[in-house]
């Protein structure tokens, strides 16, 4: 009788122990399974930025936060400027795990001609438009976008003349892809101030036989002309070793300050002519960027700035004060600026234009006016000629 109810009290032990065992391992399973689920969802959304829509650091700066704005915009155009995430992670340099590929803000405001720029096979020919990116450029449109594409050349590219040879000589007619210009050819730029009637930029720079030859070397009838060894005798000799010219035409500036072993880079435009290829087939460095652009030098650095004809009365009051403290910004203390042949209507002068340099914080070394007559004396307009100098001491 004990025996039956002493094997009756140990199964009915076994039986509970069963069941509390059971429901052990059964709520254990579902707590894993429901934390492994989680954990799951959540490593998703870490290594999914896409997903999870994690608002990337520079999103102020991006071009749109509109989705239906930038479907408007050319693919490549945003491949190119959306955030590209660096490869090795964060770098001290940028303070970011990212790089902001730079263009133009107003690029985005000339959506047709931008889908025309950025219209193109990946990997394969650029189309022949240097016209179309020059009016993109001339709109503000600047740097205007990187591309992957090869650029537009002639098929048979002859070799430059060597230096000093190419400084007075005039390239081959292969260094320029010609479609974009009246002229199909140097011959024709040379005589075109014979042959066209009609307005073009520097319409007589590309014969370097005829006033280029004789442009800065020696003293003219008239004070407004300065010649390049009158102005590099303000300063010690050697001193003035590295510059730029602003608008420099076909740079014979810079070929005249490198007979002297000075290294001048040239800004200029290719406005009906070929005025980069024709600057860089005579051995010296042309810059493609226009009077808006911030000058692509740190601070205090050049020894000298030059601009002729340029930097006038056409540019805007505002942005002709930025340049002149970008121009300011640039040189070293004690380097020079050689305003050649700035122009303006008589009144101007005083009312504005010589109040606006001075407010800069240049010292005057020359100073000289005289009037601008090649268009008739009725008009009333006026040349200056200034030798500016940054201060040696305290220009900050």
């Amino acid at each position: 009788m004990d025996s039956t109810k002493k094997n009756k009290f140990l199964s009915s032990n076994l039986f509970f122990a069963f069941l509390l065992v059971s429901s052990n391992l059964l709520t254990l399973f579902i707590s894993t399974s429901f934390n492994t689920s989680c954990s799951l969802n959540q490593q998703i959304d870490i290594a999914s930025p896409v997903v999870a829509k994690v608002a990337p650091k520079y999103e102020a700066v991006q071009v749109s936060d509109n989705t239906q704005s930038d479907q408007n915009l050319p693919s490549e155009f945003l491949s190119l400027t959306s955030p590209q995430k660096l490869p090795l992670g964060f770098s001290k340099n940028f303070d970011s795990n990212e790089i902001m590929p730079p263009v133009g803000s107003p690029c985005t405001l000339f959506r047709d001609l931008l889908n025309r720029y950025m219209s193109y096979n990946v990997n394969g020919s650029c189309p022949d438009d240097d016209f179309l990116a020059q009016k993109l450029l001339l709109k503000g449109c600047e740097p205007l976008p990187r591309r992957r594409c090869r650029a537009a050349a002639q098929q048979e590219y002859v070799e430059p003349y060597p230096i000093p040879e190419s400084f007075w000589n005039t390239p081959s007619d292969s260094s320029v892809v010609w479609s974009g210009y009246t002229c199909k050819n140097y011959d024709c730029l040379v005589n075109r101030v014979r042959n066209q009637r009609g307005f073009d930029d520097c319409k007589d720079c590309f014969d370097l036989n005829g006033k280029e030859k004789s442009r800065w070397t020696a003293k003219t009838g008239t004070r407004l002309d300065f010649s390049i060894d009158e102005v590099l005798a303000v300063k010690k000799p050697g001193t003035i070793r590295i510059g730029l010219d602003i608008g420099g035409g076909v740079a014979t500036f810079a070929i005249r300050m490198r007979e002297r072993n000075i290294t001048i880079v040239t800004t200029s435009m290719n406005l009906n002519g070929p005025f980069n290829n024709f600057i860089a087939s005579r051995g010296v460095i042309p810059l493609y960027i226009s009077i808006s652009q911030r000058l692509p030098f740190f601070d205090n650095t050049l020894d000298i700035v030059h601009s002729m004809h340029v930097m006038s009365n056409w540019i805007p009051t505002t942005l002709l004060h930025f340049l002149l403290f970008d121009i300011y910004r640039v040189l070293r203390p004690g380097g020079l600026f050689w305003l050649d042949h700035f122009f303006c209507a008589g009144d101007q002068l005083e009312q504005v234009y010589a109040p606006l340099i001075d407010s800069v914080g240049f010292n005057k070394v020359k100073w000289i006016v005289g009037r601008k007559l090649d268009r008739g004396p009725e008009l009333n307009e006026m040349y200056l000629s200034a030798l500016l100098e940054k201060p040696l001491k305290n220009s900050w």
